[in-house]
């Protein structure tokens, strides 16, 4: 089972559950309610979900509302991020020399 944030949000599923709860906070059976998967699949994403500390979920007598918390992915675009200067680096050097070789 995914423990690692990247892999968390490497499955298209789990990118939509943490789409789908940006903005709102929602029961467990709302949320899948949206995906034509079963609820014990959702509810294994969610959890996974949750213990990458995307997605916080909260009790309410015997409700679970669950919402995303998307500071954990500052993570992800800090490490985009380094390799995003590094390839536009690269990319401007070969600009250079592609533009040098041409009379």
């Amino acid at each position: 089972m995914p423990n690692d944030l990247f892999d968390a949000i490497a499955d298209p599923t789990r990118r939509k559950i943490i789409d789908l709860l940006a903005g709102q906070s929602m029961p467990v059976n709302d949320v899948a309610e949206r995906f034509e998967i079963s609820r014990p699949a959702v509810s294994k994403h969610i959890r996974i979900l949750n213990e990458c500390g995307l997605v916080v979920i909260r009790k309410e007598g015997r409700r679970r509302y669950c919402r995303a918390d998307t500071r954990k992915l500052q993570e992800v675009i800090a490490w985009a991020q380094r390799y995003r200067k590094f390839w536009n680096e690269r990319l401007d050097a070969l600009e250079q020399i592609l533009s040098e070789d041409q009379p």
